[in-house]
């Protein structure tokens, strides 16, 4: 991990993304890649709080993160707060992308039109971007058709995004693998 940190002197690669699956220490690991870039860190949020216990969840999370960090919340307009966040060359970690993607699914937006909107807006991205996504996958097929095309639209999602990235990690029990 120390030799792609960004605060450990090495650049952060133009677009990573880093999967795993539920309290696999995905986050914490996007954070420490993204912490020490020298034009900032901006965290874009997609999480929206409707209960006590996703606010848990939200504050651990800020908990974990120095005063350094900038948070803005994307919940749905991901791929311009990207653009935005990374005019001055800032690092931007995206937390995460399958919240946003249930979201646009619960917005009833395409979430293939909008994957590709925030591929397309890689391109504008003005300093680099750490994409966390769950892996979601591995586990038995749901037993409802709701979770079963979340559950596909998801796999699509993070195949593309990997496609995109020049780095792709996945996270089991805390430890890293590097996939790409």
């Amino acid at each position: 991990m120390a030799a792609i940190s960004a605060g450990s002197g090495h650049a952060l690669p133009p677009v990573t993304l880093v999967l795993g699956g539920a309290r696999s220490g995905k986050s914490a690991f996007a954070e420490r890649m993204t912490m020490g870039s020298r034009r900032g860190c901006a965290y874009l949020a997609t999480a929206e709080i409707h209960d006590a216990e996703m606010a848990e969840r939200v504050r651990l999370h800020r908990a974990r993160r120095d005063a350094s960090w900038r948070t803005i919340e994307a919940p749905l307009d991901l791929a311009a707060a990207m653009v935005a966040e990374t005019e001055q060359g800032a690092a931007v970690l995206v937390d995460c992308l399958t919240l946003w993607l249930s979201n646009l699914m619960h917005a009833g937006r395409d979430p293939g039109a909008e994957t590709a909107a925030l591929l397309r807006a890689l391109g504008q991205v003005g300093g680099p971007i750490v994409f966390v996504s769950n892996e979601v996958g591995l586990g038995i097929v749901p037993d409802n058709a709701l979770a079963r095309e979340f559950r596909d639209h998801a796999g699509r999602m993070n195949q593309r995004v990997a496609g995109e990235s020049d780095s792709v990690f996945f996270i089991a029990a805390g430890l890293p693998m590097k996939l790409k």
